[in-house]
This record gives structure tokens, sequence and C-alpha cells, in this order.
């Protein structure tokens, strides 16, 4: 597999972000899945695949401490397009967490929250299929600006495809109005960028698009797609 993916990359680069998502969905049927977490990229990506076909699979890491407007858009996906979304969850409930490690870790140790809530359930999903798709872009952060559209996922150890990778923040708005896709009305309110609610704020003007992420640490990053 590693080979075959490392023979097309150069290839996939030219390709669109809907002809990434074909070749993918033929390639690998239901053992691929759009990772979502209903940011404004992740409906970009869904509204993208229902146009490919209407039989494919996404899945969330529900940490159990999103906001309601995304538990809502969440539903709302899922009565739009016809699909229903795979909630991974942690092994420890937030009280099992809580008893295990003190309580509110996410503000002494977002690391470990991360990896308890998000991490592992995620590794726990993609042991399970041979490809997932993500919506990261290349201008998010630096940690991301080396992102390929077709990758071998050495983390995870399977085919990561990143449809959106060469898009700007004002081209991914510009598909979601011209396409009238549902999306959370927390990006109106300075929100670029939505994880959980006690690890997220608000934008300033002039901050970075991910500094409402994780306010207060050096972390940028849950620790889903490689740092380096």
């Amino acid at each position: 597999m590693l080979t075959e993916i490392l023979q097309r990359q150069a290839e996939a680069e030219t390709w669109s972000a809907a002809q990434l998502l074909a070749w993918g969905l033929e390639r690998f049927q239901s053992r691929l899945a759009v990772a979502s977490s209903f940011g404004a990229e992740d409906v970009v990506l869904i509204d993208l695949a229902a146009g490919v076909r209407p039989d494919f699979r996404v899945f969330t890491l529900d940490t159990d401490f999103l906001f309601p407007e995304t538990y809502a858009l969440l539903e709302e996906v899922e009565r739009r397009y016809g699909i229903r979304v795979e909630r991974c969850r942690s092994k420890f409930t937030p009280e099992e967490q809580a008893a295990a490690h003190g309580p509110a870790l996410w503000s002494r140790d977002p690391d470990l929250c991360c990896k308890l809530r998000k991490v592992e359930p995620l590794k726990q999903k993609l042991s399970t299929l041979e490809a997932w798709v993500t919506g990261i872009r290349r201008d998010q952060a630096p940690t991301r600006a080396h992102a390929k559209k077709l990758e071998w996922d050495n983390k995870f150890e399977l085919v990561k495809l990143n449809p959106l990778v060469d898009w700007t923040w004002d081209e991914v708005w510009e598909y979601i109005r011209a396409h009238k896709v549902p999306y959370n009305p927390l990006h109106d309110r300075n929100y670029p960028s939505i994880g959980c609610t006690y690890c997220t704020r608000p934008v300033k003007l002039g901050e970075d698009p991910r500094a409402g992420r994780w306010s207060g640490f050096e972390k940028t990053e849950c620790g889903l797609h490689p740092t380096g």
C-alpha cells in the first residue's frame, strides 16, 4: 500500500478535491471514512463527498465536551445528507476521567486530556479502516505547511487524504456560500477553529486563527496530525 501511495502522490497533487475524494471512495469503498469535527473545512468535505456517492462514511470524535452548536450541526448534517455520523468516544466518561486524573484535566494537562478523549478514540477507529479523509489545510499552521493531498500516515499506519490542503480560508467560505452548505454558527462569532468548550475561545482581531485553541498553553495541535 505504501508503495502505491508514494507512486500516486505527485499525480494526486494535480487532482481537485472532488477528484481525490472520488478516487479514494472508489479505491477504498467502505474502508474509507471522512473525519469531521464539523468545522468549515469538514462540512465542505461532506458536501463534496455527497456529490460523489451517497453511501460515504463520516465519523467524529465526540469528546463529550463539544459545543451545543456543534452537536446541533451534526444532526443537521445527518438530516441533509441522509447519513449517520459515527461517534467515537473515549473509554472514560467525563466523571471517570475526573476520578482518575482530577477535575478539569484540560486546564492542567491538555495533552493528556486530548490523548484520552481524542487521540486514543481516533486510533481505535482508524485501526478498522484503510484510509481516512481530513480537512487540514497548509495555511492553517506551520505544522501543516508540508502536508500532501495524498499521504501515508505513519502515525496511524493507513492512507490519508487531505483534499482541501491547498485551499485558502476564503475558498472554503466561497464554497460554503455558493453551495449553501450548513455550517457552525460559532464561525460567525470569531471562532475560526472549533474544538471543545473548555479549550476554545473566540480569536481577537489580528490574532492567529488557531490562537483560540488551548489559549495560555504552547499547545497548537491535539495530536491527530503530525507536527513535523
